[in-house]
C-alpha cells in the first residue's frame, strides 16, 4: 500500500493506524480518508489482526476537516468529499473487530467524529475535544448526531453541539464521552494494554457481540435482537476455538 497521510503497522494481534499530517495537526483531506479506508480494509482481511488502535502523530489526534482543502470546493465536489467521508465512517462503525481511539491531543470536528465511530475511546487528560461545526457554519458528519447522544444523552449533546465548546480529556471522561482519561505519556501503553486484553478473547464472540450491540441501539426490534442473540450464541459455541477457550478458562479457575 502506498499510504501518504497515515502510518499503519501491525504488532502481533493489534493493528495501529496513525493519522500522519502533523504539520496541519492531522487535518483531514480526501487523501487521508482514502488512505484510512485502505488500511481499514487490510486490517479487516488480516486474520491475525484482532483489534485496531487509531491515534494521531504529534500534538493532535485530528483537528478535523482541512479547511484550506475545502475552502474552494464547489457543491458537487463537496458532496463527493462528504460521501467519501460518510462511507469511511460507515465502514469503521460496521468494522467487525474492536476499534480503540487513543486521543493524544486535539480531536476536533470530524477528527472527534472519527473517534466517536470507534468502540472505545481513551484520551490524554489534557486532550482538547470539541465539535465546533456551528462556529464555522458547517454541520456534523460521521453519524455523530446519534453517536454523541448515545454516549452523553440528548441534553449534553445539544450543549456541546450548540456551543461548540471544547472540553479536556478529563472532563470527557467525567461525562462519559470517553472511557478513560490518562496522562499523555501513558496513553498508548493504556490503549495497547486494553487492545491486547481484548485480543486474547474469542474473535467470533467479539464479532457477534459487536454486531448485536449495534442492533440493540435501535436498529432492530427487541424480538429480532433476541432472535439474533440465539443465532450468535450458537455460532460461537459451535466454532472450533470454543474448546480451546473453555479449557483455558477452566484452567484459570483452578
Amino acid at each position: 500500500m502506498n499510504l501518504e497521510c497515515i502510518g499503519y503497522e501491525k504488532r502481533k494481534a493489534v493493528g495501529i493506524i496513525t493519522l500522519n499530517r502533523p504539520q496541519v495537526l492531522n487535518a483531514m483531506n480526501r487523501r487521508l480518508w482514502l488512505d484510512f479506508q485502505a488500511a481499514l480494509a487490510d486490517a479487516g482481511r488480516d486474520s491475525d489482526i484482532r483489534v485496531l488502535v487509531i491515534t494521531g502523530e504529534g500534538r493532535a489526534f485530528s483537528s478535523g476537516a482541512d479547511l484550506k482543502d475545502s475552502r474552494d470546493r464547489n457543491l458537487t465536489e463537496y458532496r463527493a468529499y462528504l460521501e467519501e467521508l460518510q462511507q469511511a465512517s460507515r465502514r469503521l462503525i460496521r468494522f467487525d473487530k474492536p476499534v480503540i481511539a487513543a486521543i493524544n491531543g486535539y480531536a476536533i470536528g470530524s477528527g472527534f467524529e472519527l473517534a466517536l465511530a470507534c468502540d472505545i475511546r481513551i484520551a490524554a487528560e489534557k486532550a482538547r475535544i470539541g465539535l465546533p461545526e456551528a462556529k464555522v457554519a458547517s454541520s456534523v458528519t460521521g453519524g455523530a448526531l446519534r453517536l454523541l447522544q448515545d454516549l452523553v444523552g440528548p441534553g449534553k449533546a445539544r450543549e456541546l453541539l450548540f456551543t461548540g465548546d471544547f472540553i479536556e480529556g478529563s472532563e470527557a471522561e467525567r461525562i462519559g464521552l470517553v472511557n478513560l482519561a490518562v496522562p499523555l505519556d501513558q496513553l498508548m501503553g493504556t490503549a495497547l494494554s486494553m487492545a491486547e486484553r481484548i485480543a486474547k478473547n474469542a474473535s467470533l464472540s467479539i464479532k457477534m457481540i459487536k454486531r448485536g450491540l449495534h442492533m440493540a441501539q435501535g436498529e432492530t426490534s427487541m424480538e429480532a435482537l433476541m432472535d439474533f442473540e440465539i443465532e450468535a450464541c450458537l455460532a460461537c459455541v459451535s466454532a472450533e476455538e470454543r474448546k480451546v477457550f473453555l479449557d483455558t478458562f477452566e484452567t484459570r479457575k483452578k
